[in-house]
Formats: structure tokens, sequence, C-alpha cells
């Protein structure tokens, strides 16, 4: 979790609410309505059920009308079947049959004032509908688009993890050890990644804040992809100083924000500042949902949510980072070359000074049992759990 509090920030997923109330308010309305008059209470309920269905049913030949003439052969190939199914709803029509043959079989006949009544019910449906009164509320809209996966967000955070994320965090470890052997140890060997708010994203983190400087780039990775030959994938390292403190990370920003930016930029894609920042909170919810299922991702990235309310204030990204890298001192233990230790994945043996140390000694047998630990092995043959709360729980059972 970041310092700022995302919890707070990111909007959860719509719950069934509104659906259970509307439901139980139409079970009191039914039930007052029985009440009322409970001598023609089903006679009254069928013909409104059948009235209400008979609108939709009208509705959707206009939305076939449609589809028939103009996008029969480019959305449907000129299968009618298809076409019927994107247009009706076969519930609906079942549902309408249905009533229809209970009032006909139960003696109910349809006098011209009801038929009167329903055709003035169908046109003032058609006419609400067709002037909008009757559309679905942005908040429906949204929820459909969230649920579907529809959203801009939801596709450049697939392609982000799919297209790069993937590929990068499984041998990010490795990059690391190589860049780590001449040179001095990492603070964090996550790839951190900022995401601000405001979804502006410089082409330089010292543009933002000159505590946060490039240092070099970690050795490529190097990889045939769509067609190219040995496309190569680069990360940078950069030093952050805070309180006289220094600092090193592999850092970037993400880069799908510029695209969320640069549409809002277009008057074209209809992509205002609000729904630019809607879009960046569903973003970062939709890549943390997505990198939380992947074993071979987990615990090799930090998602770092800046907030764009920090005006006067030049150091603000040192500081964020300089949180985020505090948090996890301690949690994370990079080995030196040439020295094994314990695995992580199997618990921590010991805690000095915020790092896991282990001491081995060969000792004969004795009647006092020692615990034995493996050497290191890779994430990526044998997927192990190795969640921050998986290893904060064994180290509170142990003790």
């Amino acid at each position: 979790m970041s310092a700022m509090g995302e919890d707070t920030l990111i909007p959860r997923a719509r719950s069934r609410l509104p659906v259970m109330c509307a439901a139980g308010l139409g079970f009191l309305t039914l039930a007052f309505a029985w009440l009322l008059d409970s001598d023609r209470f089903s006679e009254r309920a069928g013909m409104i059920a059948f009235g209400l269905m008979l609108e939709r049913f009208i509705y959707s030949i206009c939305l076939l009308a449609e589809e028939l003439l103009f996008h029969s052969r480019q959305r449907y190939h000129g299968r009618i079947s298809e076409i019927f199914r994107a247009c009706f709803r076969g519930s609906g029509i079942l549902g309408m049959c249905a009533v229809f043959l209970m009032l006909t079989l139960g003696g109910v006949s349809f006098s011209e004032e009801q038929w009167s009544t329903h055709n003035l019910m169908c046109a003032g449906y058609l006419l609400l509908n067709s002037l909008g009164v009757l559309g679905p509320a942005p908040v429906e809209i949204s929820e459909i688009c969230e649920a579907k996966k529809m959203n801009v967000a939801h596709g450049l955070a697939w392609s982000f993890y799919i297209g790069y994320l993937k590929l990068v965090l499984p041998d990010l470890e490795e990059k690391v050890r190589e860049y780590s052997s001449p040179r001095e140890r990492l603070s964090s060997p996550r790839l951190h990644i900022l995401l601000p708010l405001n979804a502006r994203v410089p082409n330089k983190p010292e543009e933002e804040d000159t505590n946060v400087v490039f240092h070099e780039n970690l050795p490529d990775l190097k990889l045939d992809r769509a067609g190219v030959r040995k496309r190569s994938y680069k990360n940078s390292v950069y030093k952050i100083t805070h309180n006289n403190e220094t600092f090193s990370c592999v850092l970037e920003y993400a880069t799908p924000l510029l695209t969320l930016y640069q549409m809002s930029q277009e008057s074209s894609a209809g992509f205002g500042e609000r729904e630019r920042k809607q879009q960046v909170l569903l973003f970062y919810r939709t890549l943390s949902q997505i990198l939380d299922n992947s074993l071979e991702c987990r615990n090799r990235y930090r998602l770092i949510l800046l907030n764009d309310e920090h005006t006067g204030d030049p150091h603000y990204l040192s500081r964020e980072l300089f949180q985020h890298l505090k948090q996890q001192d301690g949690e994370i233990f990079m080995d030196p070359p040439n020295e094994v230790h314990p695995v992580p994945e199997e618990g921590p043996v010991g805690n000095c000074n915020g790092a896991l140390r282990a001491t081995f000694h060969e000792e004969p047998m004795s009647g006092n049992p020692t615990l034995m630990f493996s050497p290191p092995q890779s994430l990526r043959s044998e997927p192990v759990e190795t969640t921050d709360y998986f290893n904060q729980s064994n180290t509170v059972k142990r003790n």
C-alpha cells in the first residue's frame, strides 16, 4: 500500500445494492396494490406486465431495422440469427407470450379501452426513449463498462501487463543481480512504477524533482517479439536523495498514462479531465488485480500512486519514494555475491537491523532438531507464494 492511502481513493467495484433495493421496493408496492384491490389484482398485474414487455418488444423491432439495413454484413456476416439475438431478449419475448396466454386462458379478454391504454403506453415509451428520458443513467453506463471490462483503462492495463510487465518482471531479479555484482547493491530489487493521478508523465523524473537523479540502465532484456528480432527492453536505475540519505532503485512511470493524457487533449476522443482521473484510478485498480494474480510478477513490483495536489512541494516525488523504500526496508534482503542465505519463501530465521540473516553450523546429529533450508531457486520454474502478508504471518507464528 502507498503512503497516500489508496483505500480512500481507489473506487470499489459496484455491488448489487440497487438491484436488491429495486426488488424490495417492487414487492412492497405489489403488496400495497394487492391490499387496495385484491379482487382484480391478478388481472391488472398481468395486463400491466404484458404492456411493459410489449413496449420493449416494439422498441427492439426498431433496433432490428437499423441492424438489418446497415450492419448485417459488416457486423454479423449476414447471419439473421445473430441479429435477432443482438436485438431481442429471449426471456422478454417468452415472458410476453406466457403472460398473454395466461390472461387468455384465464378468461380475461382485452377490451377496446385496454388496447387503447396499451397503445398509449407504447407510444409514450417510444417517444420518451427516443428523447433519452428513459435511457440509462451515467452510473449505469459506468457499471456496465466496468462489469464487461469495456473501459479504456481495462485495455491499457492488460496491454501494459501482457506486452511489457509479464516479460520484464520475471527476469528483473537476474538483471538486478548482474547489476549488483560489480557495483553497489540497490536499496530494493523491485520495479517501482509511478502512476500520477493527473496522468502527466514527464520524460525525465528530474523534471519533477531534482532529488531524483538518473544513474544508469540495467542490462538490456532482448526478445524476439511480434516480428522484431532482439527487441530491447530497458529499465533505469535512479538515485533518490532525502534528508541527506541516498537510495537507489529501479524506477519508471506507467507509460499507458501518456495515452490517457493525450486522449484528454483531443476533442474528438470525448475524454475530459474528470473522465481521465477516473480512468487512471481504474487503471491502477485493474493493474493491481492483474499483478496480484500473477505468480511470475508477484513481489517484483511496487505501484506508487502519486497525488496531483502537491503544488508548492518541489520534492514531493523523492519524499514519496523515500517512504516506499523505508516500508520495504527489512522486507527484502539482497544476497551479496558468493553467499548463500535461506530462501525467504520458507520463512525468516532471524531479523538483525531490518535484514534477514541466518548462520549454519556443521554439527553432529543430536537430540535438538535443527531447521534445514534449501538454496534459492527461481520462481519461474516453481511458483511459490511469496507475498509480504505470507512472510509476516509466518514471522508471527514462529515468534
